[in-house]
């Protein structure tokens, strides 16, 4: 476990300075981008990540998140705008009573209250900033205008105006939109290790000088003109000190101020702990954010930002998942990418004032689609139909209305439905939530024993954290779902995070019940409701798994298994949240003396708007005796989910064997102690790994991890898992 302070200053300061050089250049394009598309000058965007990064840090509760200006607040930014007579102090004003709120908030441990909005709500709202984000920024891409009063009349006029686009912005917005698109299928090395959008400003700058940018005039093509000059160029002043502004408290006595400053709050102090959380779950030293100093955190440096002319400061997902990547080891990283980017500004200055709009604008539409791309969707309805129903309400209403209306109809169109799906009136609804006679009893045993009963949805959120917080840690536990009517994707998602807290901890949660409650997916946070006997489905898949199993003396367990923190011991897990297990086949391997498991899983890249969800088939081989710690890949397989060696990271570094070239290239070999793995590797080993098809396998030291497939392993594949582990124990030296 890294240290903290200034003793993990001292220790880690490597780390998390090459995380931070990662980090500081994915943060300049966007933070750049962000205030563009706020309609702020862009040195108010790299000011709000500067003191994101500089003031945040030292009052924070959190530990490799990464603060500053997100694009989850460009369309409250752009609504205050409006409400508040176009005049930027008057947002200013608000930004700053917003962040002295978040202050209050936190020191008064309210940071809880975000529990109490459904996350399908919240993506809800996200894709709605995002429609509102490409709606807009597409018509920079584009070269176009557009007046349209609604987001809707904005979108058509992308189609309506693609006969006046500028053909030579458009030339630049897209070229930075490929470089996005298929940056991650990029496999050089020197590319990889500046980040994309960073990539996009490098190449919008040649197009600038090649069309001459600098100077108002008229290109023809195919018989038509088009205009370019400096007013397609962001506008960097020569002295970065005459881009702070002041607020204004002029209009704090009307209705339109609270209502830009309660959007603002609610928003910001949502996606800071939500992104809070779900860093956390990257963490791969499992720590734990504390919630309510984060909001005093970015409270006062919003408060700050917002008093120099900046932005709401809030954390950040996308450059989180970055400092995670780029391993990070404490707050430092979110330090040092702020000072970073001071050096940015002294230094780029000059190039600063050659980034085209268009290239900004390339960045968010692509920020934009993310937000709300069908990926968003079928994620929700991977969840449940009726999560993608609230996240679809929520958009529409949002996207009609604004975000307030957005979130407050959200909320009413998910506890209306829940209602439908209880089968109980208003009164006795809330009745069942509020005092629903959930319990803990403690057991002889000392095993703690939880109740849970009536309805259990996000309403329930805050009394479960009480219901829950005076079990220490490390304790054996078990709760008890078999007298809920309904239990909601919230709860769910709290109940897993309580569980990941305390296995992580040592403890031991169980999580049963819900054998007779239904839901319209499998996946292990959907709603369900109590019908009585519940008759289980079975695939064609499950069926050959079973006879395989019969047929071979083996155990086979269909249903999901919440017992995954085994798999959390190896080192691919570490920042890879483990959604579920199902369909675990078990036996023994007689002759190696090694027991195994081979099992579906599902799992987490990234989190939020950087989530990736991928499902293979691995297998866990437990060993006879111990043997060393290493990880065997090969680098660029899968391109998805290994990250490149980094210069200056400090990542594990490649083994390679003289006098196995073959292997050598094949594999990438790494692990804590080199001379112990090169013995462990011998020739009849090396040469067995040389002739097969290349796997992921990773040694903790007790049992070996294996898998090669990027998709759930058809029952032949399962065969092929088990010869191969077989052949590899027999040619491994175990005692």
């Amino acid at each position: 476990m890294p240290a903290s302070g200034i003793k993990g200053l001292k220790e880690n300061w490597r780390n998390d300075l090459s995380a931070a050089l990662s980090v500081s250049l994915v943060a300049l394009p966007l933070a750049l981008g962000i205030a563009v598309a706020s309609e702020v000058t862009p040195m108010a965007g790299v000011l709000s990540a500067i003191i994101g990064g500089v003031v945040t840090t030292f009052f924070r509760g959190g530990h490799l998140a990464i603060n500053g200006p997100a694009a989850g607040l460009i369309a409250v930014i752009l609504g205050g705008l409006v409400v508040l007579e176009g005049n930027i102090n008057y947002v200013l004003a608000a930004i700053v009573i917003s962040g002295g709120i978040q202050t209050l908030l936190g020191f008064l441990k309210m940071g809880r209250f975000a529990k109490l909005l459904p996350s399908s709500v919240l993506h809800g709202i996200l894709a709605a900033i995002g429609v509102i984000i490409f709606a807009k920024q597409a018509h920079y891409a584009l070269g176009t205008t557009s007046d349209a009063d609604t987001t809707i009349g904005t979108l058509l006029d992308i189609f309506y105006k693609l006969p006046e686009a500028n053909p030579f912005v458009f030339l630049v917005a897209l070229s930075g939109i490929l470089v996005l698109v298929f940056y991650k299928k990029i496999k050089h090395k020197f590319i990889r290790i500046i980040p994309a959008p960073m990539w996009v400003l490098l190449l919008a700058i040649p197009l600038v000088f090649g069309f001459d940018f600098f100077n108002e005039h008229s290109i023809s093509l195919f018989g038509n003109t088009y205009n370019v000059g400096p007013n397609l160029l962001i506008d960097i002043p020569d002295n970065p000190l005459d881009s702070i502004m002041h607020p204004d408290f002029g209009m704090i006595g009307t209705s339109a101020f609270w209502l830009t400053v309660l959007s603002i709050t609610m928003i910001a102090s949502v996606e800071t702990l939500a992104s809070a959380r779900a860093v956390d779950k990257l963490d791969p030293y499992k720590r734990t954010t504390n919630l309510n100093k984060d909001l005093v955190g970015v409270g006062l440096s919003t408060m700050v930002s917002g008093a120099l002319g900046g932005l709401p400061i809030i954390t950040v997902i996308v450059r989180s998942t970055v400092n995670v990547n780029s391993n990070a080891k404490t707050k430092w990283s979110n330090f040092y990418h702020g000072i970073f980017l001071i050096l940015f500004v002294l230094i780029l200055a000059p190039i600063l004032r050659s980034v085209p709009l268009a290239a900004l604008a390339a960045i968010l539409v692509h920020t934009g689609f993310k937000l709300a791309s069908p990926k968003v969707f079928k994620h929700a309805y991977d969840q449940g139909v009726e999560q993608l129903l609230f996240l679809s309400s929520t958009l529409i209403i949002t996207l009609f209305t604004d975000l307030l209306y957005g979130i407050v109809g959200g909320i009413l169109v998910t506890l209306i439905l829940q209602m439908l799906l209880a089968k109980v009136g208003f009164m006795a609804f809330f009745k069942k939530v509020y005092k629903s006679g959930s319990k803990v009893y403690v057991l002889e045993n000392g095993t703690y024993d939880v109740k849970l009963k009536g309805i259990s949805n996000f309403l329930y959120a805050l009394q479960l954290d009480k219901l829950l917080g005076d079990i220490p840690a490390g304790s054996t536990v078990r709760i008890d779902m078999s007298q809920t009517r309904l239990v909601d994707l919230t709860i769910m998602e709290n109940l897993i995070e309580f569980k990941r807290i305390h296995d992580n901890d040592g403890g031991d949660v169980k999580l049963i019940g819900l054998d007779n409650h239904v839901a319209s997916t499998s996946h292990n946070r959907a709603l369900r409701i109590i019908t009585g006997r519940v008759k289980k489905r079975i695939t064609q898949r499950q069926i050959r798994l079973q006879k395989l199993a019969i047929a071979n003396h083996w155990s086979f367990e269909r249903e999901i298994d919440w017992n995954t923190s085994y798999l959390r011991n190896f080192t691919f897990f570490d920042s890879r949240p483990i959604e579920m297990k199902s369909n675990s086949l078990q036996g023994v391997d007689v002759e190696n003396n090694a027991k195994w498991e081979i099992a579906d899983i599902v799992f987490d890249e990234g989190a939020m708007l950087a989530l990736e969800v991928y499902q293979t088939t691995v297998q866990i081989v437990r060993l006879p005796s111990p043997i060393p710690r290493f990880i065997i890949d090969k680098e660029g397989l899968f391109d998805k989910i290994f990250e490149k060696v980094k210069v200056f990271s400090g990542k594990r570094r490649d083994i390679n064997f003289v006098k196995y070239p073959g292997f050598s290239n094949k594999f990438q070999l790494s692990g804590e102690n080199e001379e112990v793995i090169r013995a462990f590797f011998t020739d009849e080993l090396i040469r067995f790994l040389e002739q097969n098809e290349i796997h992921h396998i990773e040694s903790n030291g007790e049992a070996l991890m294996i898998f090669k497939y990027l998709h759930i392993a058809r029952t032949d594949e399962v065969k092929n898992m088990l010869t191969f582990s077989h052949n590899l124990l027999g040619h491994m030296t175990l005692k």
